[in-house]
């Protein structure tokens, strides 16, 4: 996409000249003549570069005209590059100008050389600074987060698996939505970053929003940022999840949880690869490929009036559904020796093998919790079995969704009360967040921050 250069200047021979220069080098030029057409156009459109004469009709030697329009561009837009013009070139005027947030001065007549040279210089910079903000607001977010999925970390023996992945490594070669569908604790999330790391957009970010844990009044901010002063807690810029994941892939887990409300909003960006930052009314380009996952059954919500139709098509060019741990059960074995290497190593302790009766009893259990249960009965196996070796015995699957009686156990901290308590909330509304949030008398956030806090997100 050519980058767009705004020449502010009052001598209509001088954008001429400009324009005829920076056209042959690809540039597409916007030219106003006042500094009200200059902040009005700003308003309604995203520039690139601006090329600032510092002298207008009212005052032709001192740039204080230049230098008033300037502070007032860098008030809407701090981040774009200006580059001031002037035929009265002083000291005192450059270094007025620097100061006030130029970043860089040409005199005129200019050397063609020279201006080519600041823009391109000033445009790559831009841009490192736009990927540097974009990073450290997207670290911000993501602390902790492990790094993408690749196939060969991906247990997958069984059937359905390759079959699975086969499936993606196709849609991966495609920009279309994805929308992945299976019970919780399947790995949907781990699979919509291996589709990433293997598309046309691995280079660029993979950016995964957690949409029940977005306060409904925060929806707009944090998904499209906000601007210094767009609401009263708006002290600064900020970008929001689109922006992060500009040319790479943006993965909306938790699909069923946004907001009737939001969901038109989210449908406009993906109809029109457009949207507004709070306080801004200037367009940016969505260039994201989307990818979503929910354990519900979008269809009954459909039909509810809770999820609307055309952002399920919007969302849903084609689905695929995750399979769940009772269909795989040739991974089993594999999985679990891996969680088990996985928590020896992270609590340094020795770790045991498996039975060959141990292997069959967790192969003939149903693991209504998936993957997730799988990976918290072996972390708390390391500690209960002291032996080398995990016998059948040593498994007891029964247990491994706690009683309501086990709340009453004198030796249970407050911690261990509250965990064994959400867990028993969850299981009884069959993994659904808003139900089980509401039910707890919680907010959906404060909701997700107690998954956290357990580690059962």
């Amino acid at each position: 996409m050519n980058k767009t250069i705004l020449i502010a200047d009052d001598d209509i021979n001088i954008i001429a000249s400009l324009k005829y220069v920076l056209a042959e080098q690809g540039f597409d030029i916007l030219a106003m003549t006042t500094p009200q057409a200059v902040l009005e156009n700003l308003q309604q459109q995203q520039v690139d570069l601006i090329l600032l004469d510092m002298n207008f009709q009212q005052d032709t030697t001192s740039g204080a005209e230049g230098l008033q329009l300037l502070a007032a561009i860098k008030e809407r837009d701090i981040n774009v590059p200006v580059i001031v013009m002037t035929g009265w070139a002083t000291i005192d005027i450059a270094v007025e100008a620097m100061q006030a947030g130029a970043r860089d001065f040409v005199q005129k007549p200019w050397h063609n050389e020279r201006l080519i040279s600041a823009i391109n210089t000033q445009l790559a910079l831009a841009q490192s600074y736009q990927v540097a903000e974009r990073l450290t607001q997207q670290n911000k977010l993501l602390t902790g987060q492990s790094t993408l999925a690749d196939k060969n970390a991906i247990i997958a023996q069984s059937p359905k698996m390759q079959t699975l992945l086969s499936t993606l490594d196709e849609l991966a070669q495609s920009d279309m939505s994805i929308l992945l569908t299976g019970d919780n604790g399947t790995g949907k999330s781990m699979l919509a970053a291996y589709v990433h790391s293997v598309s046309c957009r691995a280079k660029h970010s993979f950016v995964p929003v957690n949409m029940g844990a977005i306060p409904e009044s925060l929806f707009e901010s944090e998904m499209f940022g906000h601007v210094k002063g767009a609401f009263t807690d708006a002290k600064e810029n900020r970008i929001g999840r689109f922006e992060m994941a500009e040319q790479g892939t943006l993965f909306l887990d938790e699909l069923a949880n946004i907001p009737l409300a939001q969901q038109a909003k989210l449908l406009r960006v993906l109809e029109e690869k457009k949207y507004e930052t709070v306080g801004s009314s200037k367009a940016k380009t969505a260039d994201v490929r989307v990818i979503s996952a929910t354990n519900s059954d979008l269809l009954e919500q459909i039909a509810n009036n809770q999820f609307r139709q055309d952002l399920y098509y919007r969302l849903n060019t084609v689905e695929v559904r995750v399979p769940s741990l009772s269909e795989r059960i040739d991974d089993i074995p594999l999985l679990a020796e891996h969680f088990l290497r996985l928590f020896s190593a992270k609590y340094h302790r020795a770790c045991p093998a498996l039975s060959q009766q141990a292997i069959i009893k967790l192969q003939q259990y149903a693991w209504p919790g998936n993957i997730r249960e799988l990976s918290h009965l072996m972390e708390r196996l390391l500690f209960t079995s002291k032996k080398a070796e995990i016998t059948a015995n040593d498994i007891a699957l029964t247990d491994s969704t706690p009683s309501e009686d086990s709340l009453d156990d004198p030796q249970l901290t407050m911690s261990e009360i509250e965990k064994k308590a959400l867990l028993k909330r969850l299981e009884y509304h069959q993994g659904n967040a808003t139900e089980t949030a509401k039910s707890l008398g919680l907010s959906r956030s404060g909701y997700y921050r107690r998954l956290t806090k357990y580690g059962l997100d």
